[in-house]
């Protein structure tokens, strides 16, 4: 297959960033029943920096903290620390303009960050979180270094693409070795590269990355149904669908859709919108309904339509805010609505419901930062104090919940009175919740609220506003 095209930069908005450009932003004066959005802001910052301090105190260097216990943990591989959540947190510290913390996580990871260690990791995730964080950190603070580890890494995450049969990536690679593994991968890890390797591309000038995530894109697309659905998982050498439920939005499919939105708002790509037109029109037709008076997604069969299942997970409830970013607004809000009967029932949302019986599935909360970042994405396209009342109720029941002395903490059972905690703050809770509810509040003069863009790991890919 020929290279795809090398994206290059649009300077005509979206209809996303229009409706961005006109939405209301920060006020001084809180919606009815909230303290000031600078009142808020400040109370946001306070509990980020002292789940920060808890990492810096326990788990400097590692990977995940272990709030409760005071231990630490490694996300990719036993044995073998990146600083996750160091990488997570740079680009957030810099909106926040913590500026000595920007620099002690930057000059960690000049100095620290290998990207070539023995060792086999998963290459969704260390797209999304390695090379997006260096990506962000880089934008932020324009520190070349973090570009120039960004560029290592990748070029150690593209044998996954390059030695698969099909050009579909394989789940893992090893970054001292390049010998790849894990053949049978979920439709979200196949797609959901499109922005950190188009902007990796743009800002090096160099054509492979871009071409090897949008030639995995427009393949996975090439074998949609006849409805127009994708399935949930592919073999990567075969190139065939192992499972052909169209799961939208629960995972492990749910990124996949969100990079074709905002490949296409990133970089103007017409195949990119196109296709995330073509496979929404489906999802809305043959997957949404009503139930109980609230808009949820079922599963289905994606040649047939069937329905195979009503359970929605947690993970899930960011797509209110894709469908509004991708005009389809009502049905945004809608969805948005149906989580928030679910917040206002539990405080902390489950991580799986039965949506058609009510029935819990799965009573964790990860932590999950995917309602606030629908809060944000809905306010930002309408100004409604509804979001920011809910983003509120959201920080305060995370707040009252799940914060103890170390940071904030995992719960095991949000049915559960009192709740059960867990022992983890997951990398990401340093990427994006907080930084949602902190950019809904705080008029943050280092974001670009009308074309500011996120990856799906919440790093700023787009809109920061250097001085």
């Amino acid at each position: 297959m020929r290279s795809a095209p090398l994206p290059r930069r649009r300077t005509v908005l979206g209809a996303a960033a229009l409706a961005t450009a006109t939405a209301a932003l920060p006020r001084s004066a809180g919606a009815a029943g909230l303290p000031s959005d600078a009142e808020v802001a400040k109370e946001v910052r306070t509990e980020y920096l002292h789940s920060w301090e808890g990492y810096k105190r326990a788990a400097w260097g590692y990977d995940e903290v272990r709030p409760v216990s005071g231990g630490r943990n490694d996300f990719f591989a036993r044995g073998h620390s990146f600083g996750l959540s160091i990488v997570e947190a740079l680009d957030t510290l810099w909106l926040m303009e913590q500026d000595q913390e920007v620099a002690l996580a930057a000059d960690w990871i000049e100095a620290h960050f290998d990207p070539a260690v023995d060792a086999e990791v998963q290459v969704f995730e260390a797209v999304i979180r390695l090379v997006g964080g260096l990506l962000a950190g880089y934008l932020c603070t324009g520190r070349p270094k973090l570009l120039a580890r960004c560029r290592e890494l990748a070029d150690r995450l593209l044998p996954a693409f390059t030695r698969s049969p099909s050009r579909l990536p394989y789940r893992y690679v090893n970054l001292r070795t390049g010998a790849v593994s894990g053949s049978t991968s979920p439709l979200a890890e196949v797609g959901t590269n499109l922005l950190e390797f188009g902007l990796l591309s743009r800002l090096t000038d160099d054509d492979r990355y871009w071409s090897a995530a949008k030639t995995a894109a427009r393949a996975v697309v090439a074998k949609r149904s006849s409805l127009d659905l994708l399935g949930t998982s592919l073999d990567i050498e075969s190139g065939r669908w192992t499972d052909g439920t169209s799961e939208l939005p629960n995972p492990p499919v749910d990124s996949f859709y969100e990079y074709l939105w905002a490949g296409g708002e990133l970089f103007g790509d017409a195949d990119l919108r196109g296709w995330y037109r073509l496979l929404t029109d489906a999802a809305l037709k043959y997957q949404a309904e009503q139930q109980g008076g609230h808009l949820w997604f079922r599963q289905v069969d994606f040649s047939t339509g069937k329905v195979t299942g009503r359970e929605q997970s947690e993970l899930g409830s960011f797509y209110a805010g894709l469908l509004g970013k991708g005009g389809d607004l009502e049905s945004g809000r809608a969805y948005y609505r149906s989580w928030t009967t679910l917040l206002d029932r539990y405080q902390l949302l489950p991580e799986l419901v039965d949506y058609a019986t009510g029935h819990v599935r799965s009573p964790r909360n990860d932590l999950r930062p995917e309602y606030a970042n629908s809060a944000f994405d809905l306010w930002r396209l309408t100004g409604a104090d509804e979001y920011r009342q809910t983003a509120y109720r959201y920080f305060q029941a995370v707040q009252s919940r799940q914060r103890v002395s170390g940071g904030y903490t995992v719960t095991e059972d949000v049915t559960a009175s009192p709740v059960r905690l867990g022992d983890l703050t997951p990398g990401y809770w340093f990427a994006e919740n907080l930084k949602y509810l902190y950019l809904i509040f705080a008029a943050a003069p280092r974001f670009d609220y009308r074309t500011g863009l996120l990856s799906t790991e919440g790093k700023l890919l787009r809109g920061a506003v250097r001085s």
